[in-house]
């Protein structure tokens, strides 16, 4: 017997439960095998290596110290000489370096990569992020920038031809190099000031023409992230209006391009990632789109975030709730298990049921992006869907971790545990990318131009909900005119929408059951303000097996 053996033997005498480690993520998650079921038998096998990579030790342990070992920021060196650089805890480069080789950062735009799968490179890429969420979500935020950055190069095919291919590299390189020296790159991305935060528009950096398609900015950034990316997606104003440039970090020379970094902010949680505050002045950057475009071209980068954020926030929650039942399997309390005390099982089979709407949500928005070139239908629910996904799994996730927090109680309330971490990540991807406000009214900007489009996505989801279709499609119509009439009613179309769309897509999986407590309870149901609101009509202790199998 190993002294690990012993040790968890004496803490089982003294009711305490095993760690939630060693447990295959993927596999031991009936909804994501089954969302994955249809994929080739290697991309399977790679998600079943990446299940159980994210909840082994090792990989546990790095991100403990990624999150702890926080980005230190050298502004200056010895001499007194401009530096600039962060330097990150070496945790964090094998996390960077684990999730690039798998592509985070690029798989949905390389031709080579999972090619027997070509015509779902958003499906297949959710399913790595989803479950790389689940270990450690701040180097996730570069890898997301890097990925979605590639629509706004797309609107300068000259810049997009000399960047792809370090950008589709997966060969991690976190030297400080010029861009073009390095073996791959990452993208970072600074759009926020202090006057004008989501308002872009009123953004003060300037840029102004040196030669065609190239600009020297001046102006700060009130957020950027990931500040040692190899370039930045910015927005400044030229003289045309507002224009969206590729800057890079280092000349080609390797002098700097005039980025200096005021400080790194002391954030909530996103811990291992940096966010810095940047100053910049004759800094030369590449114009992406014309030069009044950029809020049009950024936007293309925006919407692939947005996605990230859904399925982050699904990830987290899916850790979180299964880290939740697995202690409680392992607890005595009052003469039972605490997953088998009544009150128990209902809040844990409540949460239960958020976990597995959001995660088909945003497993079927991958599935529009992916469907939506060809098909007016899936395009339509692309864009309808984006701001009600990212709006809704975001928005959940803070409350339902607090409450999976609880479940373990005063151990899940301590650093030790992913759980915390967890907890800390989860309102940036809220905040980030747009908060619920501006989802709210991203959905009333698309009702607005294209009604049509809301109409479109009705139909399916009124043919997935089956018998419960009519009647839901109705309350979302009265919505409508409601929104129609009332701007601050926005979020009550958006949680309604979600909440409708999440019970549609657990139906066409072949869930029923669940689908039918979900839409009984959050669509028919009164105000819920806290988990366990679910009557003896529903089966609590099936939800929790079924979505959370014990283990074998």
């Amino acid at each position: 017997m190993t002294s690990a053996n012993r040790t968890d033997d004496k803490l089982a005498e003294l009711n305490q439960p095993s760690l939630w480690s060693g447990i295959n993520a993927y596999r031991s998650d009936p909804l994501i095998v089954d969302l994955t079921a249809a994929l080739p038998r290697g991309i399977r096998e790679d998600l079943e290596n990446m299940g159980r990579y994210v909840t082994s030790p090792e990989a546990q342990e790095l991100a403990r110290m990624a999150n702890q070992g926080t980005p230190q920021l050298r502004t200056h060196g010895p001499r007194g000489e401009r530096l600039d650089v962060v330097e990150f805890h070496p945790a964090w480069h094998a996390l960077m370096r684990r999730s690039m080789s798998v592509g985070l950062h690029s798989s949905v735009w390389d031709p080579q990569a999972d090619t027997e799968a070509k015509d779902e490179a958003h499906k297949v890429r959710a399913a790595r992020f989803y479950l790389m969420a689940q270990l450690e979500s701040g180097h996730l935020c570069p890898l997301t920038m890097t990925s979605a950055s590639v629509a706004a190069l797309s609107a300068s095919p000259a810049v997009q031809k000399d960047w792809a291919p370090k950008i589709l590299s997966r060969k991690y390189d976190s030297s400080n190099k010029p861009a073009m020296q390095k073996s791959a790159v990452t993208i970072g991305m600074g759009m926020t000031e202090k006057q004008g935060g989501t308002d872009v528009r009123a953004n003060r950096s300037a840029a102004e023409k040196v030669s065609e398609g190239i600009y020297r900015l001046s102006g700060h950034k009130w957020f950027m992230s990931a500040p040692m990316s190899d370039a930045f997606i910015m927005l400044a104003q030229t003289k045309e209006g507002m224009g969206c440039f590729l800057v890079p970090r280092l000349l080609e020379d390797g002098s700097a391009n005039g980025l200096q970094f005021q400080r790194l902010k002391d954030k909530v949680g996103n811990r291992s990632n940096a966010s810095s505050e940047v100053e910049f002045s004759d800094t030369f950057g590449f114009l992406l789109g014309g030069p009044d475009a950029g809020i049009r071209t950024i936007l293309d980068m925006v919407t692939l975030t947005r996605l990230d954020c859904a399925l982050a926030s699904s990830g987290i929650m899916r850790a979180s709730l299964a880290e939740a039942v697995h202690h409680t399997r392992g607890r005595s309390v009052f003469g039972k298990m605490l997953v088998n005390q009544p009150i128990m099982t209902r809040v844990l089979a409540d949460m239960a049921l958020d976990v597995a709407a959001a995660t088909a949500l945003s497993f079927r928005l991958a599935d529009a992006f992916d469907k939506a070139r060809g098909n007016a239908e899936q395009a339509a629910y692309a864009r309808v869907m984006t701001p009600v996904a990212k709006y809704w799994c975001c928005k959940i996730a803070p409350a339902l971790i607090y409450e999976a927090m609880e479940c373990i109680g005063g151990n899940g309330y301590i650093e030790e545990r992913p759980i915390a971490r967890h907890y800390r990540e989860a309102p940036v991807n809220a905040i980030w990318e747009g908060s619920g406000n501006v989802m709210a009214l991203d959905v009333l900007r698309v009702l607005n131009r294209g009604k049509d489009l809301f109409e479109t996505v009705f139909a399916g989801l009124a043919r997935d909900l089956g018998p419960a279709g009519k009647k839901t499609i109705d309350v979302l119509r009265a919505a409508i005119a409601l929104c129609e009439q009332d701007e601050g009613a926005a979020r009550l179309l958006v949680e309604q929408l979600a909440l409708a769309a999440g019970a549609a897509e657990l139906y066409r999986l072949g869930a029923g059951r669940i689908a039918d407590a979900f839409i009984e309870t959050r669509l028919a149901g009164g105000w819920r303000s806290t988990y366990g609101m679910l009557d003896s009509r529903f089966d609590a202790s099936y939800i929790v097996d079924l979505l959370y199998p014990p283990a074998a």
